[in-house]
């Protein structure tokens, strides 16, 4: 499901002209990163496009919605959306009531919602938590329930907002896995992020945005090498990029594979 944005302005009623004039098209199975210092724009653009945020002028169309003519409640069947902070999203007495929440607000069929909970928890790791209040958990651990509330709601599109934030390396694979399998089903996921080095390995497309505009935008590769400028954006490119770029290899370095496939080149071959 394809995300169309046509000039999109935003401006608080405090007068902050959050979003000025952003155009963009996302393909539906896009893996997309949206990254920035704070107050670049991310979360204002991304809330608009589950109608959380309404523009002051311009379009943003979800498949063939636009948002300013559907609900949030409607739009949430195309678009799930896990908070930066657990804690404003949970609410449930127990972790298999929270997960099964949205589908079956969704209207989902029962046997569906049973499959699409049970998915759900075993991706998020979750399968033997489910009669646990949410709250008992762990911050990282509620992450994994925010996110699996999430995805079994089984949306097009789903949005992560600094999914990495408080996580240990640990969880951080776990997400990362996840957003693996959203991949496979053909979901469209966007994260807004400052952690460039999940970034890098996990993201296929990247958007930085700088004082409500777009910077730059296209492969991560590509656009995680443009050191000079996104440092205006004061995001510093992956480590393994910014050590590439030392060693004065041309092509971009993003992940471990890629260091270690672009130093095997380099290696004199043996007699």
């Amino acid at each position: 499901m394809n995300i169309t944005i046509q000039d999109l302005r935003f401006t608080y009623p405090t007068g902050l002209d959050a979003l000025k004039g952003i155009s963009l098209n996302i393909k539906s199975g896009e893996q997309v990163a949206i990254v920035g210092q704070n107050g670049a724009g991310k979360t204002t653009l991304v809330r608009h496009f589950n109608g959380l945020l309404q523009p002051t002028s311009g379009s943003v169309i979800i498949g063939d919605w636009d948002t300013q003519k559907h609900t949030v409640a409607k739009l949430a069947s195309r678009v799930g959306y896990v908070f930066q902070n657990p804690d404003e999203q949970l609410f449930s007495k127990d972790v298999l009531t929270e997960v099964a929440f949205g589908p079956k607000n969704l209207g989902y069929a029962s046997e569906k919602i049973n499959a699409l909970v049970k998915r759900a928890l075993a991706l998020t790791e979750l399968s033997a938590e489910t009669e646990t209040n949410p709250y008992d958990l762990s911050p990282a651990w509620r992450k994994m329930a925010a996110l699996a509330s999430t995805i079994a709601m089984d949306t097009p599109i789903v949005i992560f907002d600094e999914p990495t934030t408080g996580q240990d390396a640990a969880n951080v694979g776990r997400i990362a896995n996840v957003i693996a399998e959203l991949k496979k089903a053909g979901k469209t996921v966007i994260t807004i992020t400052h952690d460039i080095d999940f970034c890098a390995e996990n993201f296929e497309r990247v958007i930085a945005l700088s004082k409500g505009q777009v910077l730059l935008d296209g492969p991560v590769r590509e656009v995680l090498a443009q050191e000079e400028i996104l440092a205006q954006t004061y995001v510093d490119p992956p480590q393994l990029t910014r050590l590439g770029k030392r060693l004065g290899w041309p092509e971009p370095i993003g992940t471990q594979q890629e260091f270690l496939q672009a130093l095997s080149r380099r290696q004199p071959k043996q007699a």
